[in-house]
């Protein structure tokens, strides 16, 4: 089987979850990196064995000619990036958030369409070994009617005047931050549990005076069949964990016939309605890099769809729904009222 040809574009820290999963997948060939600075792509390239190191995007997919391009850069890089990729007919993998507004990414999917790539969005949440486990969970009906779900994020990595700066300083500068950058992951991983988004109600608040966006708040999500999702976000506090960023915090699934919960170690355990002892659901998972190694399960999910001509997840244009919702919360927190969608 010929190898899928993967170039990349970005070297930051989060950059090498996604190099780390590239190479564990026997499909794909990195044969070109690309960053602004030269010096950190040429020093990925080293690392990982990658031939190419260009620090001019349409360079780079000029000389390799990728089959697929992964765009692992902040969001004001996601159009230009995506229209380069399109104007010479390559497929794209997207880091999310997705572009920095809804209008632009509205323009990339319009772009890819006409130019007839896909475009998948990086947002591996719904990918970590938790949440396919609670969505099979419900599927079986072991809650019969649910009610609600609850996710508590508490990283507890937001205080003070050097918050972000090690991993992502530029996290420190976003306009919008605690749902562009991280509730945006729980709007996904809601919609694959529960489907659509009916309504929103937002209430954001900044505790950090170091950063430029909010890093707390409430937000309801009414979804379909009268589930109703509360994520509560506090960037600041933290949770009970091995690793706080494990899982970024704890979920309840409340329904007709119990409770399911998760905390921070990915225990996941079900409560029966009536009962006060919980069982623990025993499922497989490993502590594999970032959250359950989820970067791996999306870029192997990715690679088999190619292979095999099979739909794949998080496509630009169903993510576009995504980014609805979050303008729709920053909106109801501006006009302080409820948003039907």
């Amino acid at each position: 089987m010929p190898f899928i040809r993967v170039a990349t574009v970005g070297t930051g820290y989060f950059s090498r979850f996604q190099y780390r999963a590239w190479a564990r997948i026997a499909e794909v060939a990195l044969v070109g990196v690309c960053n602004r600075t030269l010096a950190a792509a040429e020093a990925v390239a080293s690392e990982f064995g990658i031939p190419s190191a260009f620090n001019d995007l349409g360079a780079m997919l000029d000389n390799v000619k990728p089959d697929l391009l992964d765009i692992i850069t902040p969001p004001e890089t996601h159009l230009d990036a995506i229209r380069q990729a399109a104007a010479r007919g390559i497929d794209v993998i997207c880091q999310k958030p997705f572009c920095q507004t809804l209008a632009e990414a509205h323009d990339a999917v319009r772009i890819a369409d006409s130019a007839g790539i896909k475009v998948v969005i990086h947002e591996n949440f719904r990918f970590q070994p938790w949440h396919r486990e609670v969505k099979r969970l419900l599927a079986s009906g072991l809650l019969g009617q649910v009610y609600q779900a609850t996710f508590r994020l508490r990283p507890g990595d937001g205080q003070g005047p050097h918050a972000y700066l090690e991993r992502q300083p530029y996290f420190q500068r976003m306009p919008r931050f605690l749902v562009h950058e991280t509730a945006i992951h729980l709007i996904d991983t809601f919609r694959f549990l529960f489907g659509e988004v009916e309504g929103v109600f937002g209430s954001l608040r900044k505790l950090n005076p170091a950063i430029a966006g909010e890093d707390a708040g409430l937000v309801i999500l009414n979804m379909q069949d009268g589930i109703c999702c509360l994520f509560d976000g506090n960037r600041l506090s933290d949770h009970k964990a091995g690793n706080r960023r494990l899982t970024m915090g704890e979920m309840l699934v409340e329904g007709a016939n119990g409770v399911l919960s998760l905390d921070g170690d990915g225990v996941i355990q079900f409560r029966a309605h009536g009962t006060n002892t919980a069982r623990t659901i025993d499922y497989a998972w490993t502590g594999l890099d970032f959250g359950g190694d989820c970067v791996h399960a999306l870029q192997r999910h990715v690679i088999d769809s190619r292979l095999a001509h099979l739909t794949v997840e998080n496509t630009g244009e169903d993510y576009l729904r995504n980014v609805q919702v979050e303008e729709a919360i920053y909106a109801s927190h501006a006009e302080r009222r409820y948003i039907a969608l």
